[in-house]
């Protein structure tokens, strides 16, 4: 199996508290690989340590090949990821295209390849108008916009991304949802987070299920849904009764 990504192990502690639990992930390449899982499973722990961004607390992580927890081969597997991070991590103080072209020299490309591919780029995900704004004008959405245009900026053979259609519009999350599909179709791989579990079945190939740090499920979209919906069998890995019914007494009281 030709894998994109591949975890042994893999375990991160802050303090006493085990935040990813020995996970095994096994993602192949030209995948589209979906992580699920409640509000503080461990899905952004997880990127910030496969991207670098984190060291792990025990456990090894192959990324494209190469040894994460080798300096000089985590280089190498950087210059072939892209990545929109949790909090973004965009530099307030300078402008749209400055950004891009710090990212784009970061990963030592042509000036010219900057300017044209910036140029596609701000102009489909409807940037163009305000380029010469610094981010900190940005609302949270021409932000995510922002965050994608640089992440797919170097062609990456991988894109991480975490939660990449919040505070987007619906026009824009269409024209992202369309460049996705085609960087998988091209044969790159991408893992993306999301609590929008529609978009998931839409797009995802392959998910994987964590749950307060452990992986309770991975395998191909059709896999884990065993002809069910994916809501449902995601409700019932993470251990919540989807017919268990909730309400506000309050609100009863005051409709009686």
């Amino acid at each position: 199996m030709n894998l994109a990504i591949e975890t042994h192990q893999l375990t991160r502690f802050f303090g006493q508290t085990c935040a990813v639990d020995g996970i095994e992930l096994a993602v192949e390449r030209g995948t589209f690989y979906g992580f699920l899982g409640p509000n503080g499973a461990g899905k952004s722990t997880t990127i910030k340590m496969l991207t670098g961004l984190l060291a792990p607390s025990g456990g090894q992580m192959l990324v494209l090949g190469h040894n994460m927890l080798d300096p000089h081969q985590a280089i190498e597997a950087k210059r072939r990821m892209g990545v929109i991070p949790e909090d973004l991590a965009l530099f307030d103080n300078l402008t749209a295209r400055e950004y891009l072209t710090f990212v784009g020299r970061i990963h030592l490309m042509p000036r010219e390849t900057i300017r044209s591919r910036s140029d596609e780029l701000l102009s489909l995900l409807d940037l163009h108008n305000e380029e010469k704004k610094l981010t900190l004008e940005y609302s949270h959405g021409m932000k995510k916009k922002l965050a994608m245009a640089a992440a797919l900026l170097p062609n990456p053979d991988l894109l991480f991304l975490d939660e990449p259609f919040e505070g987007v519009d619906a026009v824009t999350s269409r024209v992202i949802r369309d460049l996705l599909a085609g960087f998988v179709a091209r044969g790159s791989t991408i893992f993306l987070t999301s609590h929008v579990l529609e978009i998931v079945e839409r797009l995802c190939t392959h998910v994987g299920m964590i749950v307060k740090g452990r992986l309770v499920a991975q395998g191909s979209l059709e896999a884990i849904r065993q002809g069910g919906s994916l809501e449902d069998r995601f409700l019932e890995r993470a251990g919540a009764d989807p017919d268990a019914t909730r309400k506000l007494n309050w609100l009863e009281e005051a409709a009686s």
